[in-house]
């Protein structure tokens, strides 16, 4: 069967970045699995998968653009620390959620001053190229309730 619209794909699959240095994997025996189609896995891996048959290899390379966009500069903000409890020690790296003009969003704290908090609105992977390698573990049909769902079960 090939990946098309409304399969549910299993891959096993590195993650690098430019450097080669791994950012992420799927662990042995435990594949990613995702509806086809339902934006489950960033648009320029899906279209790479796309036609592809069970047992394949494959290597993708993405340009921010077909993944988690460019970075943004805006969404980098110095927040004061008096926006924050006062007991509340903060770090980078914690995340916390925030209101934006376009709703909630997820906010990493990228620096901590005696004053400041900066924080980062932008996606953790976004302005990177990314390199996909991997194999098809599985292609099949999906079920009326994963399609229901939109997502793999």
């Amino acid at each position: 069967m090939l990946i098309g619209q409304n399969s549910i794909v299993s891959i096993q699959y590195t993650l690098t970045n430019d450097s080669g240095e791994i950012i992420d994997q799927s662990q042995e025996g435990q594949p990613l699995v995702y509806l086809h189609g339902a934006a489950g896995i960033i648009p320029g891996l899906e279209n790479e998968l796309t036609g592809k048959t069970e047992g394949a290899s494959f290597k993708a390379t993405i340009k921010p653009e077909d993944a988690y966009g460019e970075h943004i500069p805006e969404m980098v903000q110095e927040v004061p620390r008096s926006s924050f409890p006062a007991d509340q020690d903060i770090q980078p790296g914690m995340q916390f959620n925030a209101e934006s003009p376009n709703g909630p969003m997820t906010v990493a704290v990228t620096a901590v001053s005696d004053d400041t908090i900066t924080v980062d609105g932008n996606h953790p992977l976004a302005g990177l190229t990314l390199h996909f390698e991997g194999t098809i573990e599985g292609v099949r049909e999906a079920t009326a309730e994963e399609l229901e769902q939109g997502q793999a079960h």
